[in-house]
């Protein structure tokens, strides 16, 4: 592969099911990481992370970049970034690179710097339509599938 590829990952409604937890926005107001500990993971984490693993053989970067909650204190902040690492390490996601960021912040400028052609698996619709580095997937559909077809 002469030029760097890149996935780009989301992490809630892309590949944890955060939004499937009940009372998710009471947790987030209430400044609970709860939903980012209990959410299920929206794949088969087996089957996902072995095609990743295929794909990091044929020479993908696996980049995971995800916003923080909304308005969140700097405790609140770093309780959901543990709570993210701690739910990427439990399902055993093959990440490279991590970047858990304010929200709202253009995921973009997070792996502008890998360069190369990069694909954006996103549940959000407004961060697909910004992003400027490559490819876009709606991870409202089925991702794997879609990775399937890298491999």
């Amino acid at each position: 592969m002469d030029m760097q590829m890149v996935l780009v990952f989301d992490m809630d409604g892309t590949i944890a099911d955060f939004y499937g937890v009940e009372n998710w926005l009471t947790y987030l107001e209430e400044e609970k990481a709860d939903p980012y500990e209990k959410a299920e993971p929206l794949y088969d984490m087996d089957k996902l992370k072995e095609t990743l693993l295929k794909l990091k053989k044929k020479g993908y970067k696996i980049v995971v970049t995800s916003w923080l909650a909304k308005d969140s204190s700097k405790d609140f902040s770093n309780k959901t970034r543990i709570a993210k690492l701690e739910w990427l390490e439990k399902y055993d996601f093959p990440y490279d690179e991590i970047h858990l960021i304010k929200y709202g912040t253009t995921k973009a400028n997070c792996t502008r710097n890998l360069g190369g052609f990069q694909i954006l698996f996103d549940d959000n619709e407004q961060v697909r339509k910004g992003w400027s580095l490559g490819a876009t997937v709606n991870a409202n559909l089925n991702i794997l599938t879609v990775l399937e077809s890298l491999v």
